[in-house]
């Protein structure tokens, strides 16, 4: 008596009787001749389409230099009235040096419940893609554990203009497929009862995106 496993691997191996030959089963040739971005291949049209993506998914967008950058984050910090913050291995201590809450580096002592009481974090990303508005963390130097990102309300994170890819075809090859990715396009939100939109449901309600330049964005 055949069963249900015997049935579907019978239907597999007749659906791949037609595979030419020299053509492996399990890797056919993909055909790739789409449009790889849809953006002038113009940096500086690739930062500004970012911006304003994330702006769209209700993300606060924020623009600086290196040098500004840890005056900026002071600031972020201290406007959302920010008392403590989650800090991941790796984020370069120069970044929170001027702020003045309380760093709780992710050293093994922020529990779930600890970070429930932390009112921020600041995180780097691996990559952010402009046509899409979408940040992609990957837990490298500076990112941390998933659970930094999606317990505390309010994330503040930095994204270097040479982390900025066009489109996903482009950001894609970049990435590591055996890290763990999170791949965000706003604050957390869904609208699933009816169509009222409702935001901190499954990570933080505030997300503030700052977009580090080699000069002065007002320049």
């Amino acid at each position: 008596m055949s069963t249900s496993r015997d049935t579907v691997l019978a239907r597999i191996r007749s659906a791949l009787t037609d595979v030419p030959a020299g053509e492996e089963a399990t890797r056919p040739p993909v055909h790739r001749d789409y449009r790889f971005a849809h953006v002038l291949d113009d940096p500086e049209a690739v930062l500004d389409l970012l911006a304003e993506n994330l702006a769209d998914y209700r993300a606060r967008v924020h623009r600086c230099t290196e040098e500004t950058l840890p005056g900026l984050l002071a600031r972020l910090l201290a406007d959302h009235g920010s008392r403590s913050v989650a800090v991941p291995p790796g984020l370069p201590a120069a970044w929170l040096a001027a702020a003045e809450a309380e760093r709780r580096p992710d050293d093994g002592t922020l529990t779930a419940h600890r970070l429930d009481t932390t009112d921020s974090v600041v995180t780097g990303c691996a990559l952010a893609v402009a046509e899409t508005g979408t940040i992609i963390l990957d837990g490298g130097p500076g990112q941390g554990r998933r659970v930094l990102t999606l317990v505390p309300d309010h994330h503040v994170c930095v994204v270097r203009a040479d982390q900025v890819v066009a489109s996903v075809p482009q950001a894609l090859p970049r990435l590591d497929p055996a890290r763990p990715h999170t791949w965000i396009s706003g604050p957390s939100a869904t609208s699933d009862i009816e169509l009222t939109r409702v935001e901190g449901v499954h990570g933080p309600r505030t997300l503030d995106v700052v977009l580090v330049e080699d000069h002065d964005p007002r320049n």
